[in-house]
């Protein structure tokens, strides 16, 4: 406590408002309007939407740290004391973890991962080819590189083997691209001109009101990417989007990008696209790759008759 009292000085901690009420028999009623500004009027719900889409530049605001304070809770405030030092950061992911609901666990995670570098840095045409609200929504939603720790695969590794260990994960997968994705489907299938063609991941963003189509690719960036996921974004604009519906967005990952090749490739594209990197900070190595047993070495040795008694 008295660490936090340092931490935020000019935080006034004043007596709940119910409290000052004098009699309590008129604690379960409609509180009326009161002169008395101490007695506090809040909509805690109203409060955490309008907190979740200021946005960064307004995290200054003294009025809004308080509140940014006040909408956190205290184990939350433990950890960001103990591992988050610049105050604008630590407001930053206040915010963060305020509008996504995120646990501890999930805090300490974000933390571990540098999501505040990571987060917005997209390269991407929005503000280009999106209406400022909606555009800085979108470059605020995406990040860069995206983190896929929670897997395990064994290099060297197939795009296909990538989307089904997404798909396997999907709930991890859907906290690292934060709050709002709908899972629509895994290669959804989209037929045009008597031909099938598949996307790889398709998601619905419940805030932005829009698809997003997700393709995987192995190695880095190349510009033939941005015209496929032109084609795709047109498709899903005109067979699966809804009048109300924003434009769908794209969103290429890959294993890296050259950041010249990504914009000239976006440049004169008129749909909205972004590209990032993804990484697998857990991907083994081809030499222990090779240590490991095989699957059928393993039923092998467990097969009956294999199976041998240690008396010692």
């Amino acid at each position: 406590m008295l660490v936090f009292y340092k931490e935020y000085p000019d935080m006034v901690i004043l007596q709940p408002p119910v409290a000052k009420l004098e009699n309590p028999a008129i604690w379960t009623q409609p509180v009326a309007k009161t002169e008395d500004p101490s007695i506090l009027q809040l909509s805690v719900a109203k409060s955490f939407n309008e907190i979740a889409k200021l946005p960064v530049s307004q995290l200054n605001n003294q009025q809004i740290k308080i509140q940014l304070i006040n909408l956190t809770g205290w184990a939350h405030h433990i950890i960001l004391i103990q591992n988050v030092k610049d105050l604008s950061i630590r407001f930053w992911f206040m915010q963060q973890l305020i509008a996504n609901g995120w646990s501890r666990d999930t805090l300490v995670d974000m933390i571990k991962s540098q999501l505040h570098l990571r987060q917005g840095h997209v390269v991407s045409n929005f503000d280009r080819v999106l209406p400022p609200p909606q555009s800085d929504l979108a470059i605020q939603l995406f990040k860069d590189p995206y983190i896929f720790d929670f897997m395990t695969l064994a290099a060297p590794f197939t795009e296909r083997e990538l989307e089904l260990g997404l798909v396997k994960n999907v709930e991890k997968f859907l906290l690292e691209l934060g709050a709002g994705f709908a899972f629509v489907g895994r290669q959804y299938k989209l037929e045009i001109s008597d031909k099938d063609f598949y996307i790889d991941l398709l998601f619905y963003h419940l805030r932005m009101r829009c698809f997003v189509v997700i393709e995987l690719k192995k190695g880095d960036f190349i510009p033939e990417y941005a015209g496929k996921m032109n084609f795709y974004c047109s498709a899903v604009d005109d067979m699966l989007k809804h009048t109300t519906d924003q434009p769908t967005i794209g969103l290429i990952l890959c294993q890296g990008k050259d950041k010249l090749f990504a914009e000239y490739s976006l440049k004169d594209i008129n749909k909205p696209i972004g590209i990032s990197d993804y990484k697998l900070t857990r991907a083994l190595p081809d030499n222990f790759k090779g240590s490991l047993p095989s699957i059928e070495e393993i039923e092998e040795a467990l097969a009956p008759g294999q199976i041998t008694q240690n008396n010692d």
